[in-house]
């Protein structure tokens, strides 16, 4: 009795959900914000996703291509709907930019198979512009190179503070959102495959910890990338660690301070959602198992809370995952985790609350072991984590089609009634019967 009371409230709560909905009508196949929801074709959307930060390194080459296919494959047979990747790699072996606004075309043929590729299997991209560490060239490079060319430098971080380098940046953001596709035909900008921009993987500044230099930085970059493409969600590429804006939200974090605020960072103008990543293993090294699941439990709550209440925008958990290099691993603990976090995700979820999707940390392809960091998951050789994967991705799913049932219904009404008004009309001093 209580389960079948416990579903009629959800169809009631979800009618009324839905009637906020019916009024986002576009069928462009662009994702787009209304309120704490993402939105695609006028339903609610929601991602569950994966990383895989290697896409395009393996699809520049065209004997490797089948891994990024094999991905993207597997991926939709358990329900992903979601790929975060780079469309960067900034100097060193392979870049796709070798010098500042020079690029290498069989890299940038790599991305275009990429988003092609996912658009085959019905998966939307997002795509990250620069990394905060050195693998792939990350800030380091990009200081690298104006130091090369005369500007006097004292710290990475001075990728956020000077004028050549925040240059460099914006002519890689302008080259990538103008880069004409060609697998697909379709300029970056235009694609409605692409869900997302993301400004930084994990953008910190340590040399200023009340975060003025990142807000400065992520509103002018914001403003950028917006004055060339408004089709688009933009993110910022955040961790979720709280700043100076919510002193009281602080002992949450991690002990570091890294010059992010969770709630400034995001209440920029032309940010549309926020993110948060999740490595308790990471994070509370000094914590157990158990001691890890409370942090993440507190993490998630609070950051689902703050999107919905004080930003007002959807929550995409960007980052989450458990190492198998961490002494005593086990798949049974590693699934907890997930499980923790699907569970959080899929509660807000079905409430119409602001979070909006997972995306785990990593995906790979069978034969790519050596890429392995110990948070890889290859569904086919993970059988337990690849279920708790599918089965998230169905539980989502039936949120989107109940929402999509109840607006519908809802069609159905304002279409009898006005059906019923035109009767009305058309019948007005009408004499009925004898």
């Amino acid at each position: 009795m209580k389960k079948h009371f416990a579903y009629a409230f959800l169809l009631i709560f979800l009618l009324q959900q839905a009637c906020l909905f019916v009024q986002v009508e576009a069928g462009d196949g662009f994702i787009r914000t209304r309120g704490i929801h993402f939105m695609l074709n006028g339903d609610p959307f929601y991602a569950n996703g994966f990383n895989a930060y290697w896409l395009m390194y393996f699809a520049a080459d065209p004997s490797q291509r089948s891994k990024v296919t094999d991905a993207f494959r597997e991926a939709s047979s358990h329900g992903l709907t979601v790929a975060r990747t780079w469309a960067f790699s900034d100097g060193g072996y392979r870049p796709l930019q070798y010098a500042p606004g020079s690029y290498n075309e069989d890299m940038f043929k790599g991305l275009d198979f990429v988003i092609s590729e996912a658009r085959r299997y019905g998966i939307k991209v997002i795509l990250s512009f620069a990394n905060n560490y050195e693998s792939f060239g990350g800030k380091k490079q990009y200081v690298n190179w104006a130091r090369s060319h005369g500007q006097y430098l004292n710290s990475d971080d001075d990728f956020f503070r000077n004028s050549a380098v925040k240059g460099y940046y914006k002519n890689h953001i302008m080259t990538v959102l103008n880069r004409y596709n060609r697998f697909s035909g379709v300029v970056y900008k235009n694609d409605p495959t692409i869900m997302a921009w993301e400004l930084m993987n994990e953008p910190r500044c340590t040399s200023d910890h009340s975060g003025r230099t990142i807000q400065a930085w992520a509103t002018e970059m914001a403003s950028y990338v917006k004055s060339i493409d408004r089709n688009h969600l933009l993110e910022v590429g955040l961790e979720g660690f709280y700043g100076q804006t919510t002193p009281q939200r602080r002992n949450l974090n991690p002990n570091f301070d890294i010059g992010t605020d969770f709630i400034a960072n995001n209440r920029i103008p032309g940010i549309d959602f926020a993110t948060a990543h999740a490595y308790p293993d990471q994070w509370v090294t000094n914590s157990n198992d158990q001691g890890q699941l409370s942090f993440l439990n507190n993490w998630l709550d609070s950051h689902i809370q703050d999107a919905q209440y004080i930003l007002r925008k959807p929550l995409l958990i960007t980052e989450f995952g458990k190492s198998s290099k961490d002494s005593g691993f086990s798949s049974y603990q590693r699934d907890l985790l997930y499980n923790t976090v699907y569970y959080k995700i899929y509660s807000s979820a079905k409430r119409g609350g602001a979070a909006a999707g997972g995306l785990f940390w990593q995906l790979l392809s069978e034969g790519m072991n050596s890429f392995g960091d110990g948070y890889e998951i290859i569904l086919s050789q993970n059988p337990s984590t690849a279920n708790l994967i599918a089965q998230q991705s169905h539980k989502l799913y039936q949120i989107r089609k109940m929402f999509a049932r109840m607006r519908n219904i809802q069609r159905w009404k304002r279409a009898k009634a006005a059906r019923r008004g035109d009767w009305t009309d058309r019948n007005k001093g009408k004499r009925i019967g004898n």
